[in-house]
């Protein structure tokens, strides 16, 4: 993300001297992306980063396609993924394809035990149901209900919860998560017409430092496949950094929707985008205002994407019988729109509370064999008028 930020102590310039109070001297790591080109972050440690005490086992996470080659509309039961007390073990994948992974989570349990870095992917963990903060090596976020923590690739961290009871939604991005472009000026500051703007981001605050030796476990996935490797340090050794590539949060709450006098196509609730696929907060808003408007979204053929909507909260205008957490598929290549009826209902409507998140995918969506065993079989019947 384009905005610089920094916590705790560094020297006055970088790549030169910095010494310890006590002797000795902090060592600077290079937090970066694309080579050298990218987003970074200077980071000084107490340890140096570096030292492995051993390479563990490692196993095989990459999802598997259960229906490679999709045309039905699906309706998924989001919420009926179990809890799992592992954070990692609790992530179900439903759909993928080589740009993005979508999961589902439940974890009832904070992560503790180890070390999580995903080294594949930027993640976008959407709450949906719990609180907590999440801890990384740059600092802590706390969080809450409607938050999306946005994770860039490489980061170390662990997770809080404050209750067992927890639901996420989330999107593993195989390129870097950021804002929409049109929303951007040439320096990358959002301009006056976003629906959102920085002072709305929540960034990592009071920054943890252990100096520690030990043995420290790290999991880190790369290449799918998820690797154990034992530190001889503690990963949270960081004694202050500074720049660009760090973790932050954004709430659905303050994302301020975009309204006209007739019904505004999907594009005006981006919130974030990535390589080939795009990211969107349907928020609670008043309706169109023209005389003879009809709020509820038109039917509309994706011919070059597919379209996923994960229902939080509230009445859903266009859909018939849709609950917390259901999640829809629409794929490219057939035309969807309202159930039978809720084009009539929603004239004369004058606003709305839902609130949801749609991913767009330019390019198809594999489902795995949890998605077929959460969808509701009649769900691509349902728009047969009665």
């Amino acid at each position: 993300m384009p905005l610089y930020h920094h916590l705790g102590n560094i020297p006055h310039k970088r790549h030169t001297v910095f010494e310890k109070p006590q002797g000795g001297i902090y060592y600077e790591q290079l937090f970066g992306t694309e080579g050298f080109h990218g987003m970074s972050s200077l980071l000084y440690h107490v340890h140096r980063p570096t030292m492995i005490a051993q390479i563990g086992s490692s196993k095989n996470v990459a999802p598997q396609a259960a229906v490679a080659k999709n045309i039905s509309p699906m309706m998924l039961q989001g919420w009926n993924i179990a809890p799992n007390a592992d954070f990692l073990e609790s992530r179900t994948t439903v759909l993928f394809n080589g740009d993005l992974n979508i999961a589902l989570a439940a974890p009832s349990q904070s992560l503790r035990s180890y070390f999580y870095k995903n080294a594949d992917a930027d993640e976008v963990l959407f709450v949906h149901k719990g609180t907590g903060t999440l801890r990384t090596f740059l600092g802590n976020i706390p969080f809450g209900y409607g938050d999306y923590l946005v994770i860039p690739r490489g980061m170390i961290y662990q997770i809080d919860f404050d209750t067992p009871d927890n639901r996420l939604f989330i999107v593993e991005s195989f390129s870097p998560i950021v804002t929409p472009k049109r929303y951007r000026n040439n320096f990358g500051q959002l301009l006056e017409h976003s629906p959102f703007c920085e002072r709305d981001f929540r960034l990592p605050q009071s920054l943890e430092t252990h100096d520690e030796k030990g043995e420290f476990t790290i999991k880190i996935r790369k290449e799918n496949v998820l690797h154990e490797v034992v530190y001889a340090s503690h990963p949270f050794d960081v004694v202050g950094w500074d720049g660009y590539n760090f973790p932050y949060a954004f709430s659905i709450h303050d994302f301020e929707p975009i309204t006209g006098r007739v019904h505004q196509p999907p594009p005006v609730h981006q919130t974030f985008e990535a390589h080939n696929f795009v990211i969107c907060s349907f928020c609670p808003r008043l309706y169109d205002y023209h005389p003879k408007s009809i709020p509820a979204p038109y039917n509309h053929s994706n011919i070059d994407s597919d379209e996923v909507l994960y229902y939080v909260d509230g009445d859903f205008m266009s859909r018939n019988h849709v609950d917390k957490g259901f999640i829809s598929l629409h794929p490219g290549g057939i035309p969807h729109g309202p159930h039978p009826g809720a084009y009539e209902r929603s004239i004369g409507q004058k606003e709305t509370g839902e609130l949801a998140v749609m991913v767009d995918t330019f390019r198809p969506l594999q489902l795995t064999q949890a998605a077929l065993d959460l969808s509701l079989a009649d769900y691509v019947t349902s728009w047969l008028e009665k």
